[in-house]
């Protein structure tokens, strides 16, 4: 399981026209669903988008300006958007090949159960469409992003 996170200071997702999640200040999470993935591996996924720390800590002196904070201390938002292209392999040729993405089906299934977690974990989570042409602006802070893993 991969999942490109964004530190933003905004972002939402449109589909047909209607927002379908949107947050203030936060994290902008891809995510993207592998054929061994499992629920643990997806709470594990969860777990780490929540506690890793990508803000900035201006409260303490001694960690000014240090990545120090994480999104839930900041009282952020947490937009989850499924992402099967983060799974392509891009290492030959020209075009990706989504071989490494779990099957449609399976993904939307594990995909709700993530949300239905993360969920539990914290209170401002927004999500997109499963499977929809989705339209995502945001405003990237910093920028930053990262790429998380787990197995």
């Amino acid at each position: 399981m991969k999942a490109l996170i964004q530190r933003v200071n905004y972002a939402s997702v449109t589909v047909d026209g209607h927002c379908v999640g949107r947050i203030e200040q936060g994290v902008l999470a891809y995510i993207g669903l592998g054929p061994d993935d499992t629920l643990q591996s997806a709470k594990r996924m969860i777990d780490k988008i929540l506690t890793y720390r990508i803000f900035v800590n201006d409260d303490d002196p001694a960690k000014r300006g240090k990545l120090d904070k994480n999104v839930q201390q900041i009282e952020g938002g947490v937009l989850l958007v499924s992402q099967f292209t983060l799974m392509a392999k891009t290492d030959k040729g020209r075009r990706p090949d989504f071989g490494g993405a779990m099957a449609p089906d399976a993904a939307q299934a594990l995909f709700a159960q993530l949300i239905e977690y993360a969920k539990t974990q914290y209170a401002d989570v927004e999500t997109g469409q499963f499977g929809a042409d989705m339209q995502v602006e945001s405003a990237n802070d910093g920028p930053l992003n990262f790429l998380l893993e787990v197995d």
